[in-house]
């Protein structure tokens, strides 16, 4: 464009408002002076990049990529990312805090979304607090603790990842109804709860801090994670074709399978636990169904893992769970069969079992264990089935 032969206003109108908005304003019909450059409200709308709780909501409503950066919620006040746009991507940034809420219905993270991806940045730092909650007794009693620390319902290709996350108040991850997606790369880091305090009269501090609950969900794929907890490190339930990869779990209750529940509906099929390493835990490999309840528990593959410093059993398979202690007598209304435990190898304490299984009349099948070798149990092993007894 030449403009030797536009008036002097009228150029400098024109580059004031190239600088501006970047886009030509149109000049008026003498030629002497512009139109008004577009209000700047635009430019200051509804910020994607977070400092302040009270602006998520409106950050969720507006834009598909968010940045949380250093968020202190208030108490009572909920991340809540439940109506993200189709494709949003969301970054925990900094540290992320919240204030004492004193309610067991409370959820801290509450996720949702298609195709999205929810992410931390590097160094980032979730803290849920939990030092002000723990009491040794967890969900089952005592102080009223924030529940389902983060709430997750991902869909069609979304992706949870590198997300460190610590000291949560009782359960971690709840992934229910997650459906075609993938979660990878999370810490979950509660060791801290490990050792008693002054008001959990001499149990771990922090209770009934599960790593990742999984259910309701297909085609779920978890990989790459650390667990520091007190309790299952991934139990999954109601779900099918879900495969936990490579995730390593200390001070927990084992890599479990929870089944059945009362009325139609609680079937768990082709679930995959594999390269995966369980240490100072309660228990390594477990398959727990309900007492008297209903549903199955089918095809289920435990591969390539290593178990160490167990404290009760290496592998556990039981139908007479019930929270808070077991009936030990078994119901059968749970069908658990196509159980194959391959190159499972480790170590449990003296006072522990390498296996103990307790099924119902006739509501177990097909169980293959290969390449399988746990010992140190001092405690006699118990195995009702198969019929020829324990794998060792």
């Amino acid at each position: 464009m030449l403009f030797s032969n536009i008036p002097k206003l009228a150029l400098l109108g024109y580059l004031t408002a190239q600088r501006v908005s970047g886009e030509v304003v149109p000049l008026d019909s003498n030629a002497t002076s512009i139109a008004s450059p577009p209000a700047l409200a635009s430019t200051t709308a509804t910020p994607c990049i977070c400092t302040e709780w009270s602006q998520i909501s409106p950050a969720v409503a507006e834009c598909t990529s968010i940045t949380l950066d250093n968020i202190q919620a208030p108490a009572s006040s909920a991340i809540i990312l439940t109506k993200l746009k189709t494709g949003t991507s969301v970054t925990f940034s900094g540290t992320t805090t919240f204030g004492f809420t004193n309610s067991s219905q409370f959820r801290p993270i509450q996720i949702a979304g298609n195709n999205v991806t929810i992410q931390g940045a590097p160094g980032s730092i979730i803290d849920g607090g939990g030092p002000q909650y723990w009491d040794g007794l967890g969900s089952n009693g005592g102080l009223p603790k924030p529940g389902q620390f983060m709430k997750v319902q991902i869909t069609n290709n979304s992706i949870l990842k590198d997300l460190y996350i610590q000291n949560y108040p009782s359960h971690g991850i709840n992934l229910a109804g997650v459906i075609n997606s993938t979660v990878q790369n999370i810490v979950l880091n509660n060791s801290l709860g490990d050792a008693p305090n002054n008001i959990s009269n001499g149990l771990s501090a922090a209770h009934n801090s599960d790593g990742f609950n999984v259910g309701n969900s297909v085609n779920l794929l978890l990989k790459d994670c650390k667990v520091w907890n007190q309790d299952d490190c991934v139990v999954v339930s109601d779900s099918s074709n879900v495969t936990v990869r490579n995730v390593f779990c200390s001070g927990s209750h084992g890599l479990s399978i929870a089944g059945g529940g009362t009325g139609p509906g609680h079937d768990i099929e082709n679930i995959i636990f594999e390269d995966s390493v369980v240490t100072n835990s309660t228990n390594g490999l477990r398959i727990k169904t309900d007492f008297n309840a209903t549903g199955s528990v089918v095809n289920v593959m435990f591969s390539n893992i290593n178990l160490s410093n167990i404290k009760n059993y290496g592998i556990d398979i039981q139908q007479d769970y019930l929270n808070g202690g077991s009936t030990g007598i078994p119901s059968n209304g749970v069908h658990v069969a196509d159980i194959r435990f391959l190159n499972v190898k480790g170590l449990v304490v003296p006072a522990a079992m390498n296996y103990y299984i307790l099924c119902g009349n006739g509501s177990c099948e097909n169980f293959i264990f290969e390449g399988v070798d746990i010992q140190g149990g001092g405690d006699t092993s118990s195995c009702n089935y198969p019929e020829g007894g324990c794998p060792e």
